[in-house]
């Protein structure tokens, strides 16, 4: 399973297999805000990185997180 798949699934405490790359933010009652943090959470710490203000508002989707970590050099 994709590392990013298998992060968002567990922040947001749904199957895998509902992760897709279109999934948006606020387009389903788990991804809200307070879940939106427990992902960020979970990202810095999967990763290793400290996300920028900026990258966490504009963590649209699955699709933008990927394309977000891709610019820290952290393996999606």
């Amino acid at each position: 399973m994709d590392k990013l798949v298998e992060i968002v699934a567990k922040s947001l405490m749904l199957p895998a297999e509902k992760i897709t790359e279109e999934l948006k933010y606020n387009s389903i009652p788990e991804w809200d805000s307070v879940a939106h943090m427990a992902l960020v959470t979970e990202l810095e710490d999967a990763y290793g990185i400290m996300l920028e203000t900026d990258d966490i508002v504009g963590m649209s989707s699955v699709a933008k997180i990927r394309e977000i970590l891709s610019k820290y050099d952290a393996a999606a």
